[in-house]
């Protein structure tokens, strides 16, 4: 049988995808808007999506549809109750970025904590070429050596974040689902969490139950002074309550990796304000070449394991 593929939006893993170990009609575009997503899938059982959102009004335009293949692991943007409906099933991408994103939440911790943003503003405007001595002493630096890690979201990463950090000496607490009655083995409570850690980083899917789980009352809660870390999801943080967070000194930095709107089109406030304790990135903390490479990997691994019969990294 030769199955028919189609990557919407293929210009979103820029390494070579492995090719299919079976017979198929093969076919990719560069991106996908929502309302082209029916008529770029049309005829095919088998669909690859990075981001590109495929919402019930689409997926019901496809009956031929059997397998969605997430080339990512956050599948917020696929209607999963609809593909339940319609008998489609879902595979997403697992643990390839463990190393390479846990790195770049270290990379931000660290880079806030030395206030790095800050030192290369300094120099660029001739600041340092003006002292009176051998250095430049401008904003505070600290060490995390000691400091208390607050880890949101104990899957791959934020254990891979947790080796990582108690290398480099810091006490590592892992939170608590916001809200919960009972406290699992070696977790903090939510709340409790908050106020005891030095950074708290993010690292848990975005849902109903977590969007905005960091907003000004959480905030108020943090630490004064802490570090606020995102490298999950844009929607689990409050834009506006952060910045007004920063302005008024209630943290001592943020570094976002991910913002609610991706690209920011319709522009972003934590793009707006000009804050040397605010770093923000591109959403390129999974984005390493190897990292990507065992992304294309698994992603043909997934879909040759649906041609097959058997069920590999299923979501339905």
């Amino acid at each position: 049988m030769t199955h028919s593929v189609v990557f919407l939006d293929r210009d979103s893993l820029p390494v070579p995808v492995p090719l299919l170990p079976f017979p198929s009609e093969y076919h990719e575009f560069p991106s996908t808007s929502v309302e082209d997503a029916a008529m770029n899938c049309s005829g095919a059982d088998i669909v690859i999506t990075n981001k590109v959102p495929l919402r019930r009004e689409t997926l019901e335009q496809l009956p031929g549809l059997k397998l969605v293949a997430v080339a990512a692991t956050g599948y917020n943007h696929v209607d999963l109750d609809a593909c339940r409906e319609l008998g489609i099933a879902v595979c997403n991408i697992r643990h390839y970025g463990d190393d390479t994103v846990a790195e770049h939440a270290l990379t931000l911790m660290l880079a806030l904590a030395k206030n790095l943003p800050a030192y290369q503003r300094d120099v660029a405007a001739g600041v340092w070429q003006q002292s009176r001595q051998f250095c430049h002493f401008g904003a505070p630096i600290r060490d995390l050596r000691g400091a208390t890690l607050g880890i949101v979201g104990a899957g791959g990463i934020g254990l891979r974040l947790a080796e990582m950090a108690g290398a480099i000496g810091m006490q590592v607490l892992f939170v608590e689902r916001k809200g919960a009655k009972e406290l699992r083995s070696g977790h903090v409570a939510f709340a409790e969490a908050l106020a005891q850690a030095d950074v708290i980083s993010l690292h848990c899917p975005l849902t109903e139950d977590t969007r905005d789980l960091i907003a000004q009352p959480e905030l108020i809660l943090m630490k004064p002074g802490a570090l606020l870390i995102n490298t999950a999801r844009g929607g689990l943080v409050n834009e506006e309550d952060l910045v007004a967070a920063l302005k008024y000194g209630q943290l001592g930095g943020a570094g976002f990796d991910v913002l609610s709107e991706e690209p920011p089109v319709h522009g972003n406030p934590l793009l707006k304000t000009r804050l040397p304790n605010l770093i923000v990135t591109p959403h390129v903390g999974w984005a390493s070449r190897q990292a990507m490479e065992r992304l294309a990997a698994q992603l043909v691994d997934n879909i040759a394991a649906f041609v097959a019969g058997i069920e590999r990294n299923r979501l339905l």
